[in-house]
Order: C-alpha cells, then sequence, then structure tokens
C-alpha cells in the first residue's frame, strides 16, 4: 500500500520561494511485532513551504498517520521506530534543527509550540477527567512561562478564535458535555493556541457529520490564512 504527497495550496509556490519550513528525506519507519519488524513508511520525501498546505493520501494502512507521529516524534513505544532518514524544521533565520535527533525534552519543547497536531478522534485525545480550561492553560504554562491567570486569558482568545460561543464558560467543562463538532474546535485551538510553524491535521474530519465537517475545514483555511501556519 503507499500513500501520495498531494500539494493543494494556491500558494504553494510562494512557500516554497520563500523557503521550507519542514523537510523530510528518505524516512522510513518500522513497527516491531512477533514476526519481526515491518516497513509502514518506506523512503518518504516532502518539502513543506511557509504557509503552504501539503496533503498526504492513500488507503488505510498506508503510512499517513505512522508519518505525522514520526514527525511528533510519538511512534508507539517500544514497537515503532524511525528506521533511517531526516526530519528537519527550519527556523525564519533559515536555521535547521534535526528532529530525529533530538532527546525528548527538547522534542517536548517542540511539540506545541513550533509543531502541533490536531487527532482524528478527540474523544480518545482530550483527557476525560480533566476540564477544557485545565488542558488548555497547561500547554500555554509550559511552553510560555505566563501566569495562571494570564494563560486563561489566552484559552479564552484561542476558544474564541475557533469560534466556540462562551469561552469563558466553556474552561470550565469537560470533554464528555461537548458535542463532538465542538470537541473537535476545542482540538483546534489547543493545537493553535501557541502558533505553532507546522499544524498536523490527522483526518481531523472523520468522526463528524458532513456539515461539521466543512465547518472546521473553513475555519482550519481561515486561521491558516490569519496566523501563516503551514
Amino acid at each position: 500500500m503507499s500513500a501520495s504527497v498531494v500539494d493543494e495550496h494556491a500558494d504553494a509556490a510562494a512557500g516554497a520561494a520563500a523557503g521550507p519550513v519542514l523537510e523530510i528525506t528518505g524516512l522510513s519507519v518500522g513497527v516491531r511485532g512477533e514476526d519481526g519488524e515491518r516497513e509502514v513508511v518506506s523512503g518518504l520525501s516532502l518539502s513543506l513551504g511557509r504557509g503552504e498546505t501539503l496533503c498526504i493520501a492513500g488507503e488505510s494502512g498506508s503510512g499517513k498517520s505512522m508519518t505525522a507521529l514520526a514527525i511528533m516524534r510519538l511512534l508507539p513505544q517500544p514497537a515503532g521506530r524511525i528506521a533511517a532518514g531526516t526530519i528537519r524544521l527550519y527556523d525564519k533565520d533559515g536555521s535547521a534543527v534535526e528532529l530525529t535527533a533530538l532527546d525528548e525534552r527538547r522534542m517536548r519543547d517542540i511539540r506545541g509550540d513550533r509543531i502541533a497536531m490536531i487527532f482524528q478522534e478527540p474523544m480518545t485525545s482530550l483527557n476525560p477527567v480533566l476540564s477544557i480550561g485545565r488542558q488548555l492553560t497547561e500547554s500555554i504554562e509550559a511552553h510560555t512561562g505566563l501566569s495562571h491567570a494570564e494563560a486563561q486569558r489566552r484559552a479564552v482568545e484561542a476558544l474564541k478564535a475557533v469560534r466556540i460561543s462562551e469561552a469563558e464558560s466553556r474552561l470550565k467543562q469537560f470533554p464528555h458535555e461537548l458535542s463532538g463538532g465542538m470537541r473537535q474546535r476545542v482540538m483546534i485551538a489547543m493545537a493553535l493556541a501557541l502558533e505553532p510553524d507546522v499544524l498536523i491535521a490527522d483526518e481531523p474530519t472523520t468522526a463528524l457529520d458532513v456539515t461539521v465537517q466543512g465547518e472546521v475545514l473553513e475555519l482550519l483555511r481561515d486561521l491558516q490564512r490569519q496566523h501563516g501556519t503551514s
């Protein structure tokens, strides 16, 4: 099975001309099982420009999610590993950091701050025993050093940015109290709260009805235009 890389943004040429924000070369991912290691991603190469949208299309099991997890260095452990290749994240000055060479502490600094991810099913990604506010402010405080009160203000702004009404009261609610579309908006707010350079959306509308799917995709496009996110 294979996946295809499709560049669908109208400003792709401009993004490429401005230089890449993420560049992957020869990425291979292996997963160990009872019958040995199997290659689930083989020799993938791609370049993502600033403000560009790039799609990885493929059938189920073709390695799309594993590619995303490899970029985030969140492959299932101890079975999954990056077997070969490089993943470089570029700053605006052209300097690059090789993600495959970083230890876990340095990767934690990058996750959420410079690269964020929206997962397929928010109900399994959001913590059911923590309030929405706690989950939003936790990341903001960790990466910015803001006080709890300041982090709460930014969390409210993030919820308003994804068009969630009564944002202040939503901070006190728990995931199960929100609709599927609302939970996905919370996931988007969490991912964009720190204005990352790269946002990875792993089939973010799969569990939603068609109308809500359209609303979420349009929201992502609007936020991308506002923040210049890739």
